[in-house]
């Protein structure tokens, strides 16, 4: 009983001590919170706003050009002279340009029969086509596929060439350059790129070659991006939402406003001379496509957009795929914009208009301040003025401009308006990964220059939910826990339990499902899981 009664005092003396740091920690945020808190949160209240305006302003923009085009019927064919090829029958097939195919791929087990078959089966006189296979691959057996893949075509008169080295440096950009080298390459006019899960119809030649032909100014011809999988998930149909807006507005506006974009690595035909007077590949940063794109522009060459030209090719359905994606899209344009920025300014073959567009709109805002102000404004400086009363945003900051901004992102895809709620937790909490990929692309971090190829699943996945049910697969914590996500998340959640006690605005709701959404993928719970076979 002694012993039980000379323990009751510990409780009180823990309560004691407990206390006493709840109220150090009062003190200290008291003394702090109106001399350094209150002015910096007001100072980053007012970036935002400025960054949220710039925004704005970009959308709106690019929402009238959009709107006049589709009045107007300002459509390629009429920009540009496009006639259909025509056979000469002195001069045979040797009237038609030489085309050189190019299929750069890294271990593509699951689609290199797909991209191998439909270039393949692209329609051209097969006296004036060649496909060239960029095989990187580090697997012997993914490597010995392809090269069969390659022969069984060859047994069938396609003239097509398989070509590997000895290392990868550069990556693709490396491929694509170490292919240009080739003897047979230099009777060629023309060079279509499709990355290893891209299948084109067998008419694309046809609908874009001839913009080359009879134009000379035009170095690009880009065609869209048509997903295969894009009801796979919802994380697919998410990046469905954001990257139709950047075919159906970013691209159609640069391409008929400044006849310049970046050219999207993929479902494209370059003019060889274009290409080389660019200076090649390069592959100084991650982005090489958008690299080449802004060098050809500075030399005065066009590039033209067709949105009617689908190219099949799939999104990245696994969280870890997209992330690393993602990372390299945010964190290489943010690179380049360094290296380039002064390259541009410097240059005296484009109107200064033109550089103020490639250097503010296409470069400053799209690249750098749409993924920052995206996360420090609504997943940091928001929530935070839960906190700190004294700091109010105004409502046209926190409600009007960004659901202008939403509404505008989705006109790109009808279908998934009723998704717009999941689209807007989704990218906010992507942004955390951009905003960081981007810091490092402009100060040059230590990932600046990271290549992961992103994973293609072609039917793989239907084949092993065809085969029998695998055993429940076992939960990696490494794998699975995505400790900033969580981070973030628990803030969020400590915001908004502030807020149900203290606040006023009922900001708590939008607090507590943005956090559930952090939590969500912080745990790995989104995309296609594939198990391990």
């Amino acid at each position: 009983m002694e012993q039980l009664t000379s323990t009751v005092p510990l409780p009180d003396t823990f309560q004691g001590a407990r206390d006493d740091i709840s109220v150090q920690i009062g003190l200290i945020w008291g003394q702090i919170k109106a001399p350094l808190i209150v002015p910096l949160l007001q100072v980053s209240v007012f970036l935002c706003l400025v960054m949220s305006l710039m925004l704005f302003a970009e959308r709106v923009y690019m929402g009238i050009v959009i709107v006049l085009l589709k009045l107007f019927g300002r459509k390629p064919e009429k920009r540009y002279k496009w006639e259909p090829m025509k056979d000469d029958v002195e001069l045979g097939n040797s009237a038609y340009p030489m085309v050189l195919v190019q299929i750069p791929m890294y271990n593509e087990r699951e689609v290199y029969q797909l991209s191998i078959g439909a270039a393949c089966g692209l329609s051209w006189p097969s006296d004036r086509i060649i496909i060239q296979v960029l095989d990187d691959s580090t697997d012997p057996t993914i490597k010995d596929l392809v090269e069969l893949e390659c022969q069984r075509w060859a047994s069938k008169g396609i003239n097509i060439k398989y070509e590997i080295r000895d290392n990868r440096n550069g990556y693709k950009a490396g491929a694509l350059k170490e292919g240009m080298k080739r003897s047979y390459v230099n009777h060629c006019d023309y060079v279509v790129i499709f990355d290893a899960d891209f299948q084109p119809e067998p008419d694309f030649l046809w609908r874009t070659i001839p913009f080359l032909v009879h134009n000379p100014e035009l170095a690009l011809v880009q065609a869209r991006w048509k997903f295969v999988n894009s009801d796979e998930c919802l994380m697919t149909r998410m990046q469905e939402m954001s990257l139709d807006y950047h075919f159906t507005v970013e691209q159609e506006v640069g391409s008929s406003t400044y006849a310049f974009f970046g050219f999207n690595g993929t479902a494209g035909v370059w003019r060889i001379a274009a290409l080389n007077e660019a200076g090649g590949w390069k592959d100084r940063t991650t982005v090489e496509d958008m690299d080449l794109a802004v060098r050809a522009s500075l030399k005065g060459w066009k590039f033209v957009y067709l949105g009617t030209v689908k190219v099949k090719n799939e999104l990245p359905s696994t969280f870890k795929a997209y992330r690393f994606q993602q990372h390299r899209w945010s964190c290489g344009p943010a690179n380049l914009f360094r290296k380039m920025v002064m390259e541009i300014v410097r240059n005296k073959k484009v109107t200064l208009w033109k550089k103020i567009h490639v250097i503010y709109s296409f470069f400053f805002v799209r690249k750098v301040i749409a993924h920052v102000n995206t996360f420090v404004f609504y997943c940091i400086v928001l929530p935070a003025t839960v906190l700190v009363p004294e700091v109010v945003v105004p409502k046209w900051g926190a409600v009007y401009i960004p659901s202008i901004i939403t509404i505008l992102n989705a006109v790109g895809t009808p279908r998934s308006l009723h998704l717009l709620i999941f689209w807007i937790l989704f990218e906010n909490v992507m942004s955390l990964h951009r905003t960081k990929a981007t810091i490092i692309g402009l100060l040059e971090g230590s990932r600046v220059n990271e290549w992961i190829v992103t994973e293609k699943l072609g039917d793989a996945l239907k084949g092993k939910a065809a085969a029998k049910a695998p055993k429940k697969p076992r939960f990696r914590i490494g794998e699975r826990l995505h400790l900033l996500e969580l981070g973030v998340g628990a803030y969020l959640f400590f915001c908004g339990c502030y807020d149900v006690f203290f606040g006023k605005n009922h900001f708590f709701i939008f607090l507590y499902i943005q956090a559930i959404a952090f939590f969500i993928m912080g745990f790995g719970y989104v995309g296609t899981f594939v198990p391990n076979s």
